[in-house]
This record gives structure tokens, sequence and C-alpha cells, in this order.
């Protein structure tokens, strides 16, 4: 469907949903943005929901200024996908087992890895300049500096609340490993500072939200926040990057490498900023929930624990800021999921997938979430679908 326009402040506010469907909150989060002075453009996905700082599913482009707490806390999370040669066949009716094989592998919720993974250790990963990736953390925010062990442990970890691991089955039976993480503590813990201190400038005092504090272009916050967010995407990255590889070694293992051999790895950043030119125009773009949907960009959007993943390519809408949704987002808080949905309701909406089925993920239901073909069908001029997955394995925090 085409994008409806609300009336905004300096710039209107352009949707891909129908704007009676969006809460109050969110509605609210999206007009302060679009008055701010620097704001340029706001494009709005189909999975918006009202969120910490900025709404989850926007799309501002700024000039000169960027605002952190519009990133969120989670720097760089996104996601990865890789197709194997196996095939739904291939798989043994009793899926435990491999589950159980992934999560030693892979550490959850607030786990960590016990010593930090070796890269070279590692055949299936290809990433280089690991040296001057780490080199890079002694000029990060002197508040972290401290944090080195900690975040060389978490990398190659999941974490917890909507992050997963999964094995998937497309249309054609052909088995994806697909994966939902971020940038662990660090990029939390950095995203803290930059936002705190944001709050603290003078021309952020008179602002309807003080979570829309900006940076300005050509001040020395403004090229620390710079610097310490793009190292903490990579980091991101790099996290995925890694979790992938040690998934695909246990998938390897138990399947053997005649019969288990992996495809194109697909993966993109939904919390990020990035530098793109619009009419002419250097802007700062900030992804929030929404992924580059480019013409030809590969993409991923995922739904929720087994309502499965699609695997997208971008058709390079420039309204909409060559953008797309992230996922499914959510329709309901996860305190009211909580509230409403039992471990009965998990179980009846998660038959036929092997993950956990307790207390302890009950507000990640696929009940507390949109349709995700209804957010897709929205989206039709932003991307293409290349692949529709299902869910066989969730691996969850």
């Amino acid at each position: 469907m085409p994008y409806q326009t609300l009336k905004g402040g300096r710039v209107p506010i352009r949707m891909w949903t129908d704007p009676e469907t969006v809460e109050d909150l969110a509605l609210d989060q999206l007009r302060n943005v679009s008055a701010l002075p620097w704001v340029e453009g706001l494009a709005v996905m189909p999975d918006v929901h009202y969120g910490k700082g900025a709404t989850v599913g926007s799309v501002i482009a700024m000039r000169n200024a960027v605002s952190p707490a519009a990133v969120g806390v989670d720097i760089g999370c996104g996601m990865t996908a890789v197709r194997s040669s196996l095939t739904a066949e291939d798989m043994p009716d009793d899926l435990a087992g491999l589950r159980g094989r992934l999560e030693k592998a892979i550490p959850v919720g607030r786990g960590s890895h016990r010593s930090a993974v070796d890269p070279s250790a590692l055949p299936g990963l290809r990433e280089r300049g690991w040296y001057d990736f780490w080199k890079g953390f002694d000029d990060l925010h002197p508040a972290v500096r401290s944090r080195l062990g900690r975040a060389r442990s978490q990398m190659g970890t999941l974490g917890g609340g909507n992050h997963f691991l999964e094995l998937c089955a497309d249309d054609d039976g052909a088995i994806w490993l697909v994966l939902h993480s971020g940038s662990r503590n660090i990029g939390n813990e950095l995203a803290e500072q930059h936002i705190e201190a944001a709050r603290k400038l003078p021309h952020n005092q008179d602002l309807p939200d003080g979570d829309l504090a900006v940076f300005l272009k050509g001040t020395v916050k403004m090229d620390a926040y710079r610097h310490d967010l793009f190292w903490a995407q990579e980091y991101a990255r790099r996290n995925r990057a890694v979790m992938t590889a040690l998934a695909q070694n246990v998938v390897t293992r138990q399947f053997g490498e005649k019969r288990c051999r992996w495809g194109e790895v697909i993966s993109c950043h939904h919390n990020y900023v990035a530098e793109e030119e619009y009419g002419g125009v250097e802007l700062l773009v900030t992804r929030k929930g929404a992924i580059r949907a480019g013409r030809g960009d590969l993409g991923i959007i995922p739904g929720s624990m087994a309502t499965g993943t699609y695997i997208v390519r971008g058709l390079g809408n420039e309204t909409a800021y060559n953008s797309a949704s992230h996922g499914a987002g959510r329709r309901m808080s996860r305190t009211k999921a909580r509230k409403h949905f039992t471990v009965e309701d998990l179980v009846e909406q998660t038959r036929g997938v092997e993950c956990r089925k307790d207390s302890g993920v009950v507000d990640e239901i696929p009940g507390a979430y949109k349709d995700l073909d209804a957010v897709i069908e929205a989206q039709s001029d932003l991307v293409e679908v290349v692949a529709h997955l299902r869910q066989l394995i969730c691996v969850k925090g």
C-alpha cells in the first residue's frame, strides 16, 4: 500500500501503516521528532511501536546532527542469515539435542564465554582486522575502558530479550541459520554515556522530549559519539559473525562437511546511523528498528518465535530513505504480554518449534507481535520477498 502522510512539525510524517493502528505514545514521539530543528525527513515503517528514547520503526534523517537516544542502547543490533545445503528431510525427528549443542556453543542471556573466542580457531569465520579492531578499544569513552575483558568474553554471545538464534526451513525445504543480536553490554554502556552527555548540552534544554537530545556536527562531543557509535556498530557486526561461525560449526559437525555447506552470509543492522546523501544533501540517517533497503540490498525481516522470517531485497525507495521494517514489531508491551498470556498459551503458539516453553519467555510469545505477513504486504514498494522461512529450532536467552 502507498504510504500515508501525517502533519508533523518541520517535516511531514510518512507512514507505511495505518496511523489509526499506532498507539498514541508512539504518535507523540513521532510528532516530537518531526519538530526538531535539525530534522530533514521522517519515515515510519509498518512495524512501528512506542520505544524508549525514540519510536521503534522510525527512520530519522538529520542534517549536521544525530540523537544518540534515537539510535538506542543496543547500538548495531541486527540480523544475520545464511543458507545451507541441508534440507528439512535431513533434520532428525527430535531436535532437542541439536538445540542443546547450539546453546552450549553460544552463551545466551547474561552469559559470556569463559575466555575470549579465538577467531583463528573458527574455520568458517572470514573476518579480518581483529588486531586493529581491539586496538581501537583504548580510544573509546574513558568510562568503559575497564570493560575490555568483558567485551572480549561477550564477543560471540546472544543476549536476551528478543535476541534469538534459529534453524529454519524455507518454502523449498532448504535449511537456514538465522540470528538476531547486537553490541551487548559494551554498546549499552557507550550509549548511556553519550545519551547523558547530550541531555546536558545547552541547545537541548528546550526540546519537547529530552530523549531526543542531539550532538551537533563540528563539535568535540559529536566526534566522540560518532567514533564510539561506529566502533559499537562494528562490534555488533563482528559479534554476529562469530556466533554464525560457532553455530555453523555445530551444525557441520552433526551432519558432516560433505553434506553441510554454507552459502552467502546476509547481514544487516537495524539500530544504527549511516552517512547518506539524498537530493544532493549529506544526511545522518538513524534507523531504529529499520533496515537499509537500497536497490538490491538483501535484508532480513523476522516475525516472532514461531511465525517465520522473510529474506527480502530492497527496491531503493528514497521516499523511505531506502529503508524497510526490521521485523513484525510488537503490538503488546512485555509487561502486558506477561499479564495476558500463560505458559500454556506459549506452548500452543510455538507448537512444532523446538524452543523454550517456560515463563521466562512468555513476553516473547508470538501473540505479542504484529502479523508478519501484513507487515510485509504493507511495504511492497520498499522490498520484494526473496525467501520465506519457518522456524524449526529457536534459541532464546
